[in-house]
C-alpha cells in the first residue's frame, strides 16, 4: 500500500541548509517512504513519539499514522543537531 508523504513546514528549510550530496541521499531516502512507510534501517524514536531514519550523517524524523496512511516528514539535519 502505498502512503502519502508530507513534509511540516520547517522541514524544507532544514533539508535545503544541508550540504548538496546530502540533500540528494535524503531526498532517495525520502522516496522509500512512499512505498513503505518503514523501510529498512527505520527505527521507532526513543523518548518522543515518531520514527528515525540515518541517511549519512543525517537524520530525518518522521510520524508515521497507519490509519490513513500517512508519514509526515518533522526534522531533517545533522545527527547530532535533530
Amino acid at each position: 500500500m502505498t502512503s502519502t508523504v508530507s513534509i511540516l513546514r520547517r522541514a524544507p528549510k532544514e533539508w535545503q541548509r544541508l550540504p548538496q550530496e546530502d540533500y540528494a541521499r535524503v531526498r532517495e531516502a525520502r522516496r522509500a517512504f512512499a512505498p513503505n512507510p518503514r523501510p529498512a534501517g527505520c527505527l521507532a524514536w526513543t523518548g518522543r513519539a515518531g520514527w528515525r531514519i540515518r541517511v549519512g550523517d543525517d537524520r530525518v524524523i518522521d510520524e508515521i499514522d497507519a490509519a490513513q496512511p500517512t508519514v509526515t516528514m518533522l526534522h531533517v539535519g545533522h545527527r547530532r543537531d535533530v
